[in-house]
């Protein structure tokens, strides 16, 4: 009779699971589906950089060829003649002042709703909610006479308060699910360690969410700098103009006949900033919230 000796941990072979011809199925399809929506993504980028180059009349002889020689003189057009520099300018002004107060008001009022307990708790954060279901269209009206009777119509504040109330009901649900599930074991050793609660929120609690802070971050530029309906709504100051008014009224702006050089131009240095700012906020998001809780 032979001897029986237990398993031992270190004998124990892991055996990693076999794909099977469904998966593989699956993953074949999806990595096609992702190649197809990259390709309907970064063709018209391309395109348009490419196009930015040309004069108008070679992008109407040829449209998809290459262009015969760079023409820079677009973009010095669109920058100076079409006013694009202006409205770059004041679309900078507006966007980032949005975001930094709405990512620090979107962060301590997500913070206080998901950890605190309080009278009104839940109306606020179901109000909130509601924000997000609001189509900002139906708003127009009152939103315009509201900023009338305030004196913000046609103004940068005006703009940027709009901004910061649009954007703030998002940031507020997408940054609640990350406070929420925060350890509050941490939150206790930060308090016995004698951290008072806005030392704790900013140098403990806000780090840990930096994924998520970093996220909602990318969302709301990407939907403030493409934003068209509000500006075309509460301003029509041409000193104010953002990049979506100066895009619209280009043709206007360049005379009887458009240069649509210019124009693509003016379109490609509308997109840089935007592929410039997801790829910084994009190392943000390495790591995760594990790692986070161990520095």
């Amino acid at each position: 009779m032979s001897m029986m000796t237990p398993l031992n941990a270190f004998d124990v072979e892991i055996r990693h699971a076999e794909p099977t011809k469904g998966d593989k199925a699956f993953a074949t399809v999806a990595h096609i589906l992702l190649a197809i929506w990259t390709i309907i993504v970064v063709l018209p980028l391309l395109w348009t950089l490419m196009t930015s180059f040309k004069s108008t009349s070679e992008i109407f002889a040829s449209p998809f060829s290459w262009p015969s020689n760079l023409h820079w003189e677009n973009f010095t057009n669109a920058w100076n003649e079409a006013h694009i520099g202006d409205y770059f300018l004041n679309t900078v002004i507006v966007v980032f002042s949005a975001l930094a107060i709405v990512m620090v008001l979107g962060a301590m009022s997500s913070y206080v709703l998901a950890r605190y307990r309080f009278r009104g708790n839940k109306a606020i954060y179901v109000l909130m909610l509601a924000g997000n279901t609001f189509p900002i269209f139906l708003a127009v009206v009152p939103l315009f006479f509201t900023l009338k009777n305030l004196g913000l119509t046609n103004s940068v504040p005006g703009l940027i308060i709009t901004y910061v109330a649009f954007a703030l009901p998002f940031t507020v649900f997408f940054l609640y699910a990350f406070f929420k599930t925060l350890p509050y074991e941490i939150y206790e050793a930060a308090q016995i360690d004698g951290a008072g609660e806005w030392t704790t929120f900013f140098k403990v609690m806000l780090p840990m969410a930096k994924p998520g802070f970093a996220s909602v971050a990318i969302f709301n530029f990407l939907g403030l700098w493409n934003q068209y309906l509000i500006p075309i709504a509460i301003n029509s100051k041409e000193d104010n103009y953002v990049l979506s008014q100066g895009l619209a009224t280009f043709a206007t702006k360049m005379g009887y006949e458009v240069d649509f050089g210019a124009l693509f131009a003016s379109v490609t240095l509308t997109v840089i900033p935007v592929v410039l700012v997801y790829i910084v906020f994009q190392r943000q998001l390495h790591g995760s919230l594990s790692q986070g809780t161990m520095k």
